[in-house]
């Protein structure tokens, strides 16, 4: 259930929080979106309607960009900004928070997690190379993430296949035929609603073994 939209105020300009908030939060989950969509992403979609029933409240959010209606992402720079921009809000429940996102996002949420205090990142559909061009890697970006980390990553994903992600101290979830949006072929032995729920499954538990250890 979505219970309020925040307009945050940064120095990249308006973003836009959406709560999804969980009965008895125990930890705060952030998702930000792509470069090429917003926080409609099936994934982001489908983890704000799963996790809060476990104890997760999940705060979607849109970058200044894409509130102020742009077409086009900006810098990395100016994502990180925003990013730092709202995280304020994020973290005024007083819960630690997970630090995440789909693409772009992921790479915001692993560039900033330790200067913010995230206490772990979630990487869906990292983006370790651009299309065809692997030797374009952003390894670096998730490798120094410096928190626990989980990515979730299609089995065809153009912009990095799961056995092209180097040796590190991250899990991995591979979800098996999936593309950079987790849509899965007709032909595929699994559909998209299975899909959706391996990565919804996999950052549950992922979830709940941070509460654990933390």
């Amino acid at each position: 259930m979505t219970d309020a939209t925040q307009s945050v105020e940064t120095e990249a300009g308006t973003a836009r929080v959406t709560w999804h908030r969980a009965r008895k939060a125990a930890r705060v989950l952030a998702l930000g979106h792509g470069a090429g969509g917003g926080v409609e992403a099936r994934d982001l979609q489908a983890l704000a309607r799963v996790l809060p029933a476990h104890g997760v409240t999940v705060a979607l959010v849109e970058q200044p960009w894409r509130v102020a209606g742009k077409k086009v992402a900006p810098a990395p720079k100016t994502l990180d900004v925003g990013w730092h921009g709202v995280w304020p809000a994020l973290a005024e429940p007083g819960l630690p928070v997970i630090a995440g996102g789909r693409s772009a996002g992921a790479r915001v949420a692993c560039r900033t997690a330790v200067d913010l205090g995230a206490v772990a990142v979630l990487a869906l559909s990292f983006p370790l190379h651009p299309p065809g061009r692997p030797e374009k890697s952003r390894a670096d970006e998730l490798l120094e993430a410096g928190v626990p980390t989980l990515v979730v990553q299609g089995g065809r994903d153009p912009f990095g296949r799961p056995e092209e992600f180097p040796q590190g101290s991250y899990g991995i979830v591979e979800v098996p035929y999936a593309d950079h949006g987790f849509a899965v072929p007709k032909r595929a032995e699994i559909g998209e609603e299975q899909a959706l729920e391996i990565i919804t499954d996999a950052v549950t538990k992922w979830a709940m073994s941070l509460e654990s250890s933390g």
